[in-house]
């Protein structure tokens, strides 16, 4: 079938048609109808423009976040390793973080509480969620990851759960994934969650103690609903795996002798321990914050005047300061909540853009930045209009 000057030309198509003079008119008639169509679509095509096919913004409506009841101070941990305040303060700004109760906390019960929150917030119920976007290094079993325990905490039944694995960047992915669903029509109310249980695999000794103090545990979740209104305006996803292993928990890995994987075998279990080069994070974290944050900007057309609230992941009160030193951006245009919480990784920002918009640092209309940078390392923004 080939196209000439506008009209479709059937000729050898038809050419089986030739022989019989019953059939001869077939070209004929299929061109003509060809002909009707293309003359309708180019009478209302000028009319047709994108705004007749909107695609829908996703934009947040609720969050919400549950973090332990046990308190972890400084001065705690300097019972169990030397260390001190004063020496966990200078290096993270971290003064206390919580860590959980065995008989009361998993990861999927603290998310199911942090959405109940943010579900009460928004007046919503729980089958109002379409899909679940669950973000977390540490699910409660090897496997099935965790999204399908928080479907089950919250008593829906057949709706999708997806689980992410990308560290301290993973709620931003996440986000970012949500949004595309949405945006593409698939679903309308999405659950996006960042929950951690770090306190359990940490090494609290003093061979442990550069990342003992750091890491806590938590939940915070967002949820997203299709809008005609913009919300989540663009999201900026990057990994480099030349330093995967500058920042990892090697074991439980597969990739192994069949001995170093079953448990009554097991007698080298430093590949359980967080391993982490801490100089190395640090001077990859300043630079890809700050190139990130850029990036999302840009894309945007904003300056970083127009920032209303920056909320980084809570990795280091020192980084943070850091970026907003770069950006010349005011306290109250920067929101940590590390000294409280430490390092939740996936559920730090969530539980900082809960209890900012708590505290009335969100609103409507403000131009929100979320940026991360993680173990892979991975690093992501996104700009939220509010």
């Amino acid at each position: 079938m080939r196209e000439k000057q506008g009209k479709i030309d059937f000729a050898i198509l038809c050419m089986p048609c030739a022989g019989d003079p019953t059939l001869r008119t077939l070209p004929e008639t299929v061109q003509s109808i060809a002909s009707l169509l293309s003359a309708t679509f180019l009478t209302f095509a000028p009319a047709l423009s994108k705004n007749d096919f909107p695609m829908p913004y996703s934009k947040i409506v609720a969050l919400g976040h549950h973090v332990p009841e046990t308190v972890i101070t400084n001065q705690y941990l300097s019972t169990l390793m030397d260390t001190s305040d004063e020496w966990i303060i200078e290096r993270t700004g971290i003064r206390e973080r919580r860590w959980m109760d065995p008989a009361k906390d998993t990861v999927a019960n603290m998310a199911a509480k942090a959405t109940r929150m943010a579900l009460k917030r928004a007046n919503l119920t729980e089958k109002d969620i379409e899909f679940i976007v669950f973000a977390t290094i540490t699910p409660d079993y090897f496997f099935p990851g965790s999204g399908v325990l928080l479907q089950r905490e919250l008593g829906l039944e057949g709706i999708g759960a997806l689980d992410i694995r990308n560290a301290c960047s993973g709620f931003i992915y996440a986000l970012s994934t949500a949004d595309q669903f949405i945006k593409s029509g698939m679903y309308k109310t999405i659950l996006v969650v960042g929950a951690e249980i770090q306190s359990t695999a940490l090494d609290i000794t003093d061979r442990g103690r550069n990342t003992a103090v750091i890491f806590g545990d938590g939940a915070g979740v967002a949820i997203l609903q299709a809008s005609d209104k913009p919300g989540v305006m663009s999201t900026h996803l990057h990994s480099d795996g030349r330093f995967a292993e500058e920042l990892y928990v090697k074991d439980p890995g597969s990739s192994r002798p069949h001995n170093e994987r079953q448990a009554d075998q097991i007698l080298d279990t430093t590949g359980y321990k967080v391993h982490m080069n801490g100089n190395m994070v640090f001077k990859h974290a300043v630079v890809r914050f700050m190139e990130v944050i850029n990036e999302a900007l840009t894309a945007n057309h904003l300056k970083k005047e127009d920032i209303n609230l920056l909320v980084p992941h809570q990795a280091n009160l020192r980084i943070s300061q850091y970026i907003q030193e770069k950006l010349a951006l005011r306290e109250d245009q920067v929101f940590n909540n590390i000294m409280r919480y430490g390092n939740t990784t996936a559920a730090s920002i969530p539980i900082a853009m809960s209890e900012a918009w708590a505290e009335g640092r969100v609103k409507e209309n403000d131009v929100i930045c979320l940026a991360a940078f993680g173990s892979g390392f991975t690093w992501a923004s996104a700009i939220i209009r509010w």
